[in-house]
């Protein structure tokens, strides 16, 4: 990103256009959070440490980054929490909440973070089923602000399930704001999900699951991931089960859509208990499913760009598998952006809110109207 110290002295805001620059005199805004993102991979927990900055238009700068791993411990209870009583739930979120605590803690006082207007965090879901008015994210009580002795701002999709929304996805208003010279955003996590412009207004849905069903089976073969797609790659795509993943409903249904794993459990697994087929064979079936399914999205606009980010777009086969579909050109930016773009529009979000500006968008949740969600707790 741009080097803005220099300027900030200044209030210009310098604006690249083409080789050559313009400068405004206008007042420049500048907040310092951390983002905070756990996704159903359970990869880990994002941290962020963005600067932003609102002149006539917002921008960013990262400061610091780090993903902290969950132990296996905590990956089986965040796996086996759907299933739990209401009152193990509430357990779980109190020692959850501690747990993010502890770490932004650690990651404040690692790297000697002195100026923090807020901590924006996501929690991490464990229900989203929002056709029924359901969504929980733990992590989000307010011993989170008693602890850090830092406002919070958290809990973004309640507020839009209640108006009737998908709660989901949430990032789009930031590729929006931040990401607008892009025609497509696609985010590659646990699922997929593209964000656009359509008729003067920002659509954004959930495509299908990725990580959650290539790294269940990778670990059915011993492994955490699939490195670079190898496995699928070794793998022969079996076309009867093909047709079946492509034919599922929900891939009939027009935006706003989102995804849940209740969703991949209850549609996509019994699809491949019931096939018999070889761990490599569904993972090349999946694999191909997703590509299709992500290129039919996007489109074939060879003058179109679309910016790739999310663990995903390191499954070098994936990836390939897209390109193949699709002559929009797939844009992998650096690797601060692939793998805490989410954080850093967490971080928006919060800021956002604390300015009393819609965060959320009724075009892409489908809510009542736009809305400025989430909630702020005060130290």
């Amino acid at each position: 990103m741009f080097g803005f110290e220099g300027w900030q002295i200044y209030g210009i805001t310098p604006i690249f256009q083409e080789s050559f620059c313009i400068f405004t005199q206008m007042e420049t805004k500048v907040y310092y959070v951390i983002g905070v993102m756990s996704g159903t991979s359970l990869d880990g927990i994002d941290l962020a440490y963005v600067q932003l900055i609102k002149s006539e238009n917002w921008d960013y700068r990262f400061l610091k980054t780090q993903t902290l791993p969950y132990s296996e411990t905590w990956k089986e209870k965040l796996r086996e929490a759907p299933l739990f009583s209401s009152e193990k739930l509430m357990e779980l979120n109190t020692e959850y909440t501690g747990l993010l605590a502890e770490m932004i803690s650690d990651f404040i006082e690692k790297n000697d973070i002195e100026t923090l207007d807020a901590v924006c965090s996501h929690g991490h879901t464990v229900f989203h089923q929002p056709e029924k008015g359901v969504t929980l994210q733990i992590g989000n009580l307010p011993s989170l602000t008693e602890n850090l002795q830092q406002t919070v701002i958290c809990d973004f999709r309640k507020q839009d399930v209640e108006m009737g929304g998908q709660g989901a996805p949430l990032v789009p208003i930031g590729d929006k704001l931040l990401f607008p010279k892009y025609d497509f955003c696609l985010n590659l996590g646990g699922f997929a999900n593209l964000s656009t412009e359509k008729n003067g207004k920002r659509i954004a849905y959930d495509i299908c699951a990725v990580n959650t069903v290539l790294n269940f089976y990778a670990k059915k073969l011993g492994f955490e991931y699939d490195e670079n797609g190898e496995l699928a790659a070794s793998g022969k795509i079996d076309h009867q089960l093909l047709k079946h993943l492509n034919d599922l409903s929900f891939y009939k249904k027009k935006a706003p859509k989102s995804l849940g794993i209740e969703w991949v459990k209850a549609e996509i697994f019994p699809l491949f208990e019931k096939s018999n087929l070889s761990e490599t064979t569904i993972l090349a079936t999946f694999t191909e499913h997703v590509a299709q399914q992500i290129a039919q999205s996007i489109g074939n606009a060879p003058n179109k760009k679309c910016l790739c980010t999310g663990g995903g777009i390191y499954n070098k086969f994936l990836m390939e598998s897209v390109q193949k579909y699709t002559e929009t050109r797939l844009v992998i930016p650096d690797k601060d952006l692939v793998e805490f773009k989410e954080a850093l529009i967490f971080g928006l979000l919060g800021i956002l809110k604390l300015r009393n500006e819609i965060n959320v968008l009724q075009s892409v949740t489908g809510a009542k109207n736009d809305h400025s969600s989430g909630v702020v707790w005060r130290v």
